[in-house]
């Protein structure tokens, strides 16, 4: 049983080289397909999203009354919908 654990912990701690990393990596089917722009837009949608996001809680802590608990409980309905629709 210990010596099922130091495996255990030994593949949790391997590491490989950086020469098998390379090696790896330009055999692999998956290729970079992002560029500049998408990143750079990326970011920018980010920043706004959390921007949008940071307004809306700031607005409904201060104007919110009970409702604010059927907004929580309708929001999380419509989440379990959509991930629904995503379910296979």
């Amino acid at each position: 049983m210990e010596a099922r654990k130091v495996s255990v912990i030994r593949q949790m701690l391997a590491r490989k080289s950086v020469a098998q990393i390379q090696q790896e990596a330009a055999s692999s089917e998956l290729k970079r397909t992002l560029g500049k722009w998408n990143l750079l837009f990326l970011g920018v949608g980010c920043i706004i999203g959390a921007g949008i996001f940071v307004r809306t809680g700031h607005a409904a802590a201060l104007h919110a009354g009970p409702a604010m608990l059927l907004s929580f409980l309708v929001a999380a309905i419509v989440c379990a919908f959509a991930g629904l629709c995503y379910a296979e």
